[in-house]
Parts: structure tokens; sequence; C-alpha cells
């Protein structure tokens, strides 16, 4: 079978791609290892900028995220006993939208479908043919059958341990990684909000993180050992832990209820250059991971689809390549932007082990000029909302 794009991986990047594609009627195939049920079942937070809002609500799949995601115009800093609210629209005219992930996904799988979209979901053994040359091919198996795609572009949307990237032949592409010494411990509680809006909180036991999904539903996170087991945190622990790295001097509390779901994830950053190779390109998560303390993942990935559609546009449209051409440097200008601002946010909240009492101080100092400084308020809301 032929396409003009073929593209391996069914998360944001890879169906947003697609449908953008598709409305400026470019022809793709996707192609994803997971079933439809598990893309749509594994759930990740999501924090969405007023730009990624846009180009949702501008491709015609923003009618959900309008109506079921919370609007956000601001989040609060918790330090030394005390929260400080950063107004994100009083300081950058742009608010956030708290929609989690994988309910873009729902949204964009609806709309690829009813579009009548080509999405074959649960193959395996996929592999990628002559990206270097002018007819670039993938092999798969689905449904127990043998496939083939011809394409004219090859798209690896397919995540960090995707097959895409390894396909750069040896010496074509950089890698630059930070592990960082800690991960995140997320619960899923049934119980109201216990905040209108998102609490970062920095505490010498640890980072901690407030966040909302729906009006009945908290996503709570805290700082913890990479290497720990979900088994070792009872909901007592958990809650104990939760309340210590929160709670300050105003009265507020925590609202508890049921916790249904825990886990652990590791925290990298990780960036991948070029983002392309002759015929195939990367995006999204597939090229590079931000640590989730500045919510920029997924906002990434629909940064990187929207420069790589318009390059494609452009070359069916007038035979140009230089959107193409031009697509990893641009885009990777905004990924290096959001590296820094993950990092720094990261480093800004996050207890270090091996910090000396001398950087644990300037820590504090930073998190205060942050707060009392309109300029660095401005710079944080800015980095924040994506408005530059």
């Amino acid at each position: 079978m032929r396409t003009q794009v073929a593209i391996i991986g069914a998360g944001p990047a890879g169906l947003l791609l697609s449908h953008l594609l598709h409305l400026q009627g470019i022809e793709s195939i996707v192609l994803e290892m997971r079933s439809r049920a598990d893309i749509e079942a594994t759930i990740r937070a999501g924090v969405l900028e007023q730009g990624s809002m846009d180009i949702l609500n501008q491709a015609g799949v923003g009618e959900r995220m309008r109506r079921e995601g919370a609007l956000h115009h601001g989040f609060e800093f918790a330090f030394g006993g005390e929260r400080h609210r950063i107004d994100l629209t009083e300081l950058t005219g742009h608010a956030i939208t708290v929609y989690p992930q994988h309910e873009v996904i729902i949204d964009l799988v609806a709309a690829r479908l009813a579009a009548g979209g080509d999405l074959r979901f649960e193959v395996s053994e996929v592999a990628l043919h002559d990206i270097d040359g002018a007819a670039p091919s993938v092999t798969f198996v689905h449904g127990g059958a043998a496939g083939r795609i011809e394409a004219d572009f090859v798209i690896g949307a397919d995540g960090f341990h995707g097959v895409a990237r390894p396909m750069f032949p040896s010496g074509t592409r950089e890698d630059f990684q930070r592990v960082y010494p800690f991960g995140w411990f997320g619960i899923l509680v049934e119980s109201a909000p216990s905040s209108d809006e998102l609490i970062y909180a920095q505490h010498e036991r640890g980072f901690a993180l407030v966040s909302t999904r729906s009006p009945t539903v908290q996503r709570l996170y805290f700082q913890c050992d990479p290497h720990d087991k979900v088994e070792a945190w009872s909901d007592d622990r958990i809650w104990s832990e939760l309340h210590a790295r929160l709670e300050h001097k105003d009265g507020w509390k925590l609202k508890e209820g049921r916790i249904f779901q825990k886990g652990i994830i590791g925290m990298r950053s990780f960036v991948c250059a070029p983002m392309r190779y002759q015929r195939l390109f990367l995006a999204g998560d597939a090229a590079h991971i931000v640590p989730p303390t500045g919510a920029k993942g997924m906002n990434l990935a629909i940064s990187d689809v929207r420069i790589l559609s318009q390059a494609l546009e452009s070359f069916y449209r007038t035979g140009s390549e230089d959107g193409l051409n031009g697509y990893s440097e641009t885009a990777l200008k905004r990924v290096w932007r959001a590296e820094y601002f993950s990092w720094w946010m990261t480093r800004l909240l996050h207890t270090f082990d091996d910090a000396s009492a001398f950087e644990r101080r300037i820590q504090r100092a930073e998190l205060e000029n942050v707060v009392s400084s309109r300029a660095m308020r401005m710079a944080l809301a800015e980095n924040y909302v994506g408005a530059f």
C-alpha cells in the first residue's frame, strides 16, 4: 500500500499530525503498537498552553476540551509556610487549561475515525527501510498478516523507547540527557478539589503538587526515590507525607478521599538533535523528554507537529523543501527553551539530597526573589503559558 506520510505512534503528536495533514488534503497512515483501549485508558496528566489550545480548536478537536477542561488563570507556589499566587492572566494576558493527555488522545482518535482516517492499532514488528532514499517504507505485522507501507516521508512519533530514533545512522545525531535522582509518586483520589488552581510546593521533605482532574477527582504528586516500590506506600503513609509537605500557616487543609490509582514516574531531560535524518522526522517524546515540573511535554509535541504539518503542506503545495529542511532547527529552538524552563522549575522546587546548606539557602532566596519581583514573575508566567 502507499500513502504520502507514514506515522509511527498514536500519541498526541502522531494523531494530531495525521489530523492536521488531513485538513490540508494530505494522506497519512498511523501505526500504533498498543490497542485503542490501551492508549485511551493510559491516564496521564496534561496542562495545555494557550497556543496548544488554539491549535486544537482550529483543528476542530477542542469542543470537549473547552467544555470539560479546567481553565486556570494562575497557580500557587508554597514554601516557608506560606503560599504565593502567580497570576498568569494578569501578567501575560493568557491562561492554561488542565486537560489530561489521554482525553486529548480520545478526542483525536474520534476525529480521525470520523474523517475516515487510517489508524492501525496492535501492530508489531515495525521496521523502517530506505529512509535515506526517495521512497522510504515501513513494514509491520497487523492481525497476523505482514504489511508494507510505501511513503514519501516517515514520522517517528513513537515515544522515547520507539523504533524510529535508533534508525538514525551512527554519527548523525547527538543525544543530550540528564537523569534526575528522584521521581514523582502520583495518585488519583476520589474527592472534591483541594484548590481551585495548581499548587507547587517546595519543602525540606521534598516537592509536592496539587492538581485537579475533575470536580470529583484530584491528582496529587510528591517527590520520592525513583527506585521506590508502590507497595511500600500505604494510604496512611501517603496522606501523612502530603499533609506534611502541603499544609502551612493559613489553615488550608488537603482534602482526602479514596485513592484509586498509584504510580511512580522517573524524571529526565532528553533531547535528540537533529530531529530529522533524510526522509525520517521525529516528533514529540521520540525527540525530547522534559521533567513534568514545567508542564511542557504535550505542548512540545503539539508545537512539533504544527511546524511539521506546515512544512509538509508547503512541500506538497509548492514543491519547496525549505520548511522541511528548517524543521529541526525551528523545533529545537522551542524545545531547548522548554528544556531550560522545565530544568529551572525542577531545580527550584525539588529537594536534592546532595545539596549543601549554602545551596539550600540559595534555593530559598531564589523562590523569594521570584514571588517578590514582578519581572521574575513575568518571566515565569511567560514561560509557563508559552507566551514567547
